[in-house]
């Protein structure tokens, strides 16, 4: 959806998945594909269309019955919680993951329960009384219409095996007719279903939907452009039969990496400052995962904020890739609890690679949440001829710690020394431990810890972290493999070279108080980053209408380093340039299929 003469830009909204030859694969991806057609299926029976959002419980319940699901009430709130106020065909989707159709097995079950004469029938005052009485009561009218189904019924009985039968039976029909639909219809077919879309059966892909913290959405591939090509895009092609559609080009400077709008403040070197340090880092499925801060403000204040990747010390001739990654900071005010966040602004100001604002804040709790739109922190794959190595043997026998990779572990020391004392508290070393291993170290450990290696202050030093990874080289006579486990999942390659991460820091001047910052979370991006990258992109990018009746909008936000767009509360895409120094130009058609 951007282009330039030298197709100079890049996406990053979407991930994608190559379909490989193997039988296995192509298994896995018939399963995928099945999946989602169905779900496809059962949406559209009970909405016009995937651009229509589920609006209330009743609709919930009503369209997971026709995917096959009996919710009770207690599941229906689990999804509908008070600060839901609509769920999209993603969130549906994601659902029908985690809420499996029930079996005929397991109804039965259900019925031999309550069969006291186990003979197969349940007595209608019976299960009039259990029914309006236990567990998620269904109301006198619900029970009647059991009752009065002629096939499973008789003598003032519920002949609960061919109920079962029935209840299947008619699942699957449902099922069925929804599908074939689907097949009839071409315009069906032909319909985006929120982030899914139609795939062949030669290349299918397995999309997940993104409401929750740990999941990725991804579509279907695209070729990469070849060099010349005017466009690259991270939506598949519309139809070229489409019921409206809206075009939007934006002509892209080189960008100066400066921004006039917002300078640092000519006293803020007097101003009150607290620190702390974070990283990106990116999983193997292209989530990036992150600090999330919160910050608090004893009285109202201007406040000048600022983030930008780390300047880690590296060795001579190693690079440092993670420089050149976007970041910015968003910033919410917590209103009563941390589900009821509000956004106040972002760090919009650029000067080189740090990103800024500046403005008026009130008492009370923030929260910050970094961002990077994963344009410029993704996966590469790049050919290493050898491993470096971890550890040797000295003259004397004794294990120790090679040159590279003491400097690599000076670096994560830097990195996961939040507030840059010099110094690791537990707190910050469990951040640690929860990304390299997924488990928190307790008091008793950190004692035994702070016995056998250097501290200070009771927390540890930069050569006590060397010590205890040294420790764990022992404990398996210098077999580096654990070593690696750390180094791969804090972004490092095999050549020790840190690429799947981005480490940065963020500053917080304050004008008229002391601000404090503290690390909370180690996450993926959260619904509430979501809404407010959504909700900036509305308050300052540009509108236009998709359809006649205007109910659909457009929103494109364009700064200087890149540019987002937003339909139906949902980030469409990014996109940034290859080569900043290079002019570049977005051109992108929005389209409604009917």
């Amino acid at each position: 959806m951007a282009s330039s003469p030298g197709s100079n830009a890049s996406l990053s909204c979407e991930k994608t998945i190559l379909s490989e030859s193997s039988q296995a694969k192509k298994s896995q991806y018939s399963e995928e594909e099945t999946f989602y057609m169905n779900c496809r299926a059962a949406y559209l029976a009970v909405f016009n269309s995937s651009l229509e959002n589920i609006k209330s419980k009743e609709q919930l319940c009503l369209v997971l019955q026709q995917a096959g699901r009996n919710p009770s009430q207690k599941t229906v709130n689990q999804y509908w919680t008070p600060q839901t106020t609509t769920l999209n065909f993603d969130d549906f989707c994601n659902i029908l993951k985690k809420e499996k159709p029930a079996t005929k097995t397991e109804l039965l079950k259900a019925f031999l329960k309550v069969d006291t004469n186990n003979d197969g029938y349940i007595l209608h005052t019976e299960l009039h009384k259990i029914l309006t009485m236990r567990g998620e009561k269904m109301t006198a009218e619900e029970v009647n219409a059991i009752t009065k189904l002629a096939d499973v019924n008789s003598n003032g009985k519920l002949d609960y095996n061919k109920f079962c039968k029935l209840y299947m039976t008619t699942n699957e029909q449902c099922r069925k007719t929804a599908l074939e639909k689907l097949e009839v219809d071409s315009r069906l077919r032909r319909q985006q279903f929120g982030s899914q879309v139609e795939t062949s059966s030669e290349r299918a892909t397995s999309p997940t939907s993104k409401p929750s913290s740990r999941t990725t959405r991804k579509t279907d591939h695209k070729p990469a452009p070849k060099r010349g090509d005017n466009r690259t895009s991270s939506r598949p092609s519309s139809a070229q039969s489409c019921k409206a559609s809206v075009s939007s080009t934006i002509g892209m400077g080189t960008s100066s990496n400066t921004n006039s709008e917002l300078i640092e403040p000519n006293t803020v070197k007097d101003w009150q400052c607290a620190q702390s340090k974070g990283c990106f880092f990116l999983e193997e499925d292209g989530e990036i995962i992150t600090h999330k801060y919160r910050l608090y403000l004893p009285q109202r204040s201007t406040i000048y904020i600022t983030i930008k990747p780390l300047n880690l010390s590296q060795l001579e001739g190693k690079a440092s890739p993670w420089l050149s990654v976007d970041t910015a900071l968003y910033v919410l005010k917590e209103n009563e609890s941390q589900e009821n966040l509000q956004l106040v602004s972002f760090t919009e100001a650029q000067n080189k690679e740090m990103f800024m604002w500046k403005g008026e804040l009130g008492s009370g709790i923030y929260w910050l949440i970094p961002f990077t739109t994963g344009c410029k922190l993704k996966k590469i794959k790049k050919h290493i001829t050898g491993e470096a190595k971890l550890v040797y043997r000295d003259g004397d026998g004794e294990l120790a710690l090679t040159k590279e990779f003491k400097a690599a572990l000076s670096d994560i020391f830097e990195m996961i020394d939040l507030d840059g004392n010099g110094l690791l508290s537990l707190e910050e070393y469990n951040f640690f431990e929860l990304r390299t291993s997924g488990e928190k170290c307790d008091e008793e450990a950190w004692a035994v810890c702070k016995e056998n290696f250097d501290t200070k202050k009771n927390e540890l030093t930069r050569q006590g972290f060397m010590d205890l990874n040294l420790m764990e080289a022992n404990d398996r006579e210098g077999d580096p493999s654990d070593l690696w486990v750390t180094l791969l999942s804090l972004g490092y390659n095999k050549a020790l070279e840190m690429t799947e991460a981005c480490p940065f820091v963020i500053d917080i001047y304050a004008e008229k108080c002391k601000p404090r910052i503290k690390a909370v979370y180690l996450e993926a991006g959260s619904r509430q980053l979501n809404r407010a990258i959504c909700k900036s992109v509305v308050n300052k990018g540009d509108a236009k209408v998709l359809d006649s009746g205007g109910s659909i909008i457009v929103y494109t936000y364009k700064s200087d380093t890149r540019i987002t767009s937003v339909i139906e509360n949902k980030v469409c895409q990014h996109v940034m340039p290859l080569k900043e120094q290079e002019e570049w130009i977005y051109n992108c058609v929005h389209s409604l299929v009917p």
